[in-house]
């Protein structure tokens, strides 16, 4: 299975009067590179048989541009093991049971990075996990590796 680890898009620093901090949306400018950046990235991601966000406003946004720019035509869902204070060990029991051959995740850090170690049976991540980045993996069973590495903006770093 093919699992494509996604931190959401810059959202706005302000919290939206009288809301908490759940209904931040993504900048505007945020929404054009995101946009831009997933579409670099549509010939090595393909199209996804199952994309999950928080349901938090700014990862539903940039799973919304994703799913766009992969012309994904399946619901896109929320799913509660990928709020920010879920603990990243729930991430097995969503994998075991997505019985697909590529799923997207969108979420937050330090969850989103705290998730790339677990799941490559690390300690840490190596690499900083920057709003808009893209990890992907393949996972077979119990046990991972790294595709690629692909903060917005940069070079797509390849697992060697």
């Amino acid at each position: 299975m093919k699992v494509f680890l996604v931190r959401h898009a810059d959202a706005d620093a302000e919290i939206p009067e009288g809301l908490g901090d759940d209904a931040r949306a993504l900048t505007s400018k945020a929404r054009q590179t995101i946009a831009a950046h997933f579409q670099g990235l549509a010939e090595r991601i393909g199209t996804p048989k199952l994309v999950l966000t928080s349901p938090l406003v700014r990862a539903v946004q940039t799973a919304s541009i994703l799913t766009i720019t992969l012309a994904y035509e399946g619901p896109l869902r929320a799913h509660r093991s990928l709020l920010p204070d879920m603990p990243v060990g729930a991430i097995d029991g969503v994998l075991n049971e997505a019985g697909v051959e590529s799923i997207i995740l969108v979420g937050h850090n330090p969850s989103m990075t705290a998730m790339a170690a677990y799941l490559l049976g690390m300690q840490n991540f190596p690499k900083p996990v920057n709003p808009g980045t893209v990890i992907a993996l393949e996972r077979d069973g119990a046990t991972s590796k790294l595709l690629f590495y692909a903060p917005p903006g940069q070079a797509v770093l390849e697992a060697v």
